[in-house]
């Protein structure tokens, strides 16, 4: 007996101190996935697909939690600044690469304070006119510009967005004079498009692939780097005359940095594993969306390019945040 008992003594010493008293994660607790922007928009549709197929998954209780404000700057500073335990994760838009430039007062730093779970999809951009305005290719929109500068007005969602800063690209790259109107968001914008009083916009290629095919729109080109399923006839904007253009949106999956290794090599299985099912890739597909691997070092490649090229556009525009 007394063999018996100096025997779990030394079982319990090797083990790390309160490795006994941690619970499997993730545990009963429910896990918060915050997004930066209103429900409805696709980063929320993105977050609460993955949130279901993560729970089922790692058999946890994933809950998207809805915290808008300065373009997703308030859900990203508010994950960075929680417990780092892996249950309050960000589902994060391609404006996460902009609010070092938009926001230089911030001490938020996406790439120190966010540790990367993966990249879970990227969402290809189309440019659209209305129809009253006569162009059908880049370089007929490029073409008119130039004969009438400052008379096209264009938007693209909310200001220091990928959707406007492509526009702001666009204009360094060919000399052009175009009117940026700002607006709280796709679904403030899109009134004033169908009826023309806007002349050009770049958005979300699910959500205005609708209103091409019934005419409302024209598509003249998409942003990404090689042409969409969805619009499989419209060229990309690179080749219509803007070498080496390419904007696009992307949703990733954020723990806080110091989350501990176990629970990131946990969370960032589950990830793969998701990300693997061909139910979750047609889904994301069926909502305009490029479906990814999951892996984390894609997604630190991603969002460090991202922030180089943005946070170059904004400077060089003179963009702020409003």
């Amino acid at each position: 007996m007394h063999r018996r008992f100096t025997l779990l003594l030394a079982l319990a010493a090797a083990l790390p101190l309160g490795a006994a008293a941690q619970p499997a994660y993730p545990g009963n607790a429910p896990i918060r996935m915050l997004v930066g922007n209103p429900a409805g928009g696709t980063t929320d549709v993105v977050a609460r697909l993955i949130a279901v197929k993560l729970g089922e998954q790692m058999r946890g209780a994933f809950i998207v939690d809805n915290k808008p404000g300065a373009s997703g700057l308030i859900a990203a500073e508010s994950v960075a600044k929680g417990t780092p335990d892996g249950y309050t994760l960000l589902m994060a838009s391609s404006q996460l690469a902009t609010f070092k430039a938009l926001y230089p007062a911030s001490t938020f730093d996406a790439e120190r304070d966010l540790e990367p779970i993966g990249i879970v999809a990227t969402s290809p951009y189309v440019m659209v006119v209305h129809p009253s305005l006569p162009v059908k290719t880049v370089p007929e929109l490029l073409a008119y510009a130039k004969a009438h500068p400052g008379q096209i007005s264009y938007a693209g969602s909310s200001p220091g967005t990928a959707q406007h800063l492509g526009w702001e690209l666009i204009k360094r790259s060919t000399g052009t004079d175009m009117q940026y109107v700002p607006y709280k968001g796709t679904g403030a914008l899109m009134p004033d498009l169908l009826a023309g009083r806007l002349q050009a916009g770049i958005d979300n290629v699910a959500i205005l692939t609708p209103y091409i095919k019934a005419g409302q729109l024209r598509g003249i080109a998409v942003t990404s780097a090689k042409p969409s399923p969805l619009l499989p006839d419209l060229p990309t904007v690179a080749a219509g005359g803007v070498p080496d253009f390419a904007a696009m949106g992307w949703f990733i999956l954020y723990a806080p940095a110091r989350t501990p290794p176990a629970v990131l090599a946990a969370l960032r299985q589950g990830l793969q594993t998701v990300m693997a099912a061909p139910e979750t890739r047609e889904k994301l597909v069926g909502i305009g969306s490029d479906p990814q691997s999951g892996a984390a070092e894609e997604a630190r490649a991603l969002l460090k390019r991202e922030t180089t090229v943005w946070g170059k556009v904004i400077k060089d525009a003179g963009i702020t945040a409003q």
